[in-house]
């Protein structure tokens, strides 16, 4: 596999990966309610279910390679037309975001050549999706800890007090000076 390929799958992954999405949402949902450490585990979870899609390619990619050098063709334009597709989706500003069953399926195979689909290549680029995903992910989970901690504190507390009463009290002196 060669640099050029890896570094595009970089590119590619790491887009993905960082736009908001249903991975994102549980973590913000998470880490507030029930902590870091649960927000790492959700984290662990999604490392882990990229090994499994890994593992699905690996099986699927070796059945289409030993049926037809056709049916792997097809298979890699439907890959290219879902690109596409999420591409033209990014672009119009949507925000749902592809599943990473779909991204193993229809996009992964792009990136391994068909001379070259070993489950050891297959499971560099799961490897790296896999870090990407885990440094991206750790990230977030420290700074919604971090705020969450942040906005339990007294001092942070109070301000939220302070400047919600300031607002409570300058829309009660509008309502109380404005005339019929």
């Amino acid at each position: 596999m060669d640099l050029t390929t890896i570094l595009a799958f970089v590119a590619v992954t790491t887009l993905l990966v960082i736009s908001p999405g249903p991975n994102g949402v549980l973590i913000a949902k998470t880490v507030p309610a029930s902590g870091r450490l649960a927000g790492f585990a959700n984290v662990a979870g999604f490392v882990s279910a990229f090994y499994l899609h890994g593992a699905f390619v690996v099986f699927g990619v070796s059945v289409i390679l030993a049926r037809s050098a056709e049916l792997f063709f097809t298979v890699k334009m439907l890959g290219a037309a879902y690109l596409c597709w999420v591409g033209i989706k990014a672009l119009m500003q949507t925000r749902r975001n592809p599943k990473v069953a779909m991204f193993y399926l229809a996009a992964f195979p792009q990136f391994v050549p068909m001379e070259q689909a070993t489950a050891t290549n297959i499971f560099l680029l799961v490897f790296i999706h896999s870090m990407i995903n885990l440094i991206w992910f750790s990230a977030i989970v420290v700074v919604f800890s971090r705020l969450a901690t942040l906005t339990r504190g007294g001092r942070v507390q109070r301000w939220i007090k302070a400047a919600t009463g300031v607002v409570f009290v300058g829309f009660g002196l509008k309502l109380a000076t404005m005339r019929a």
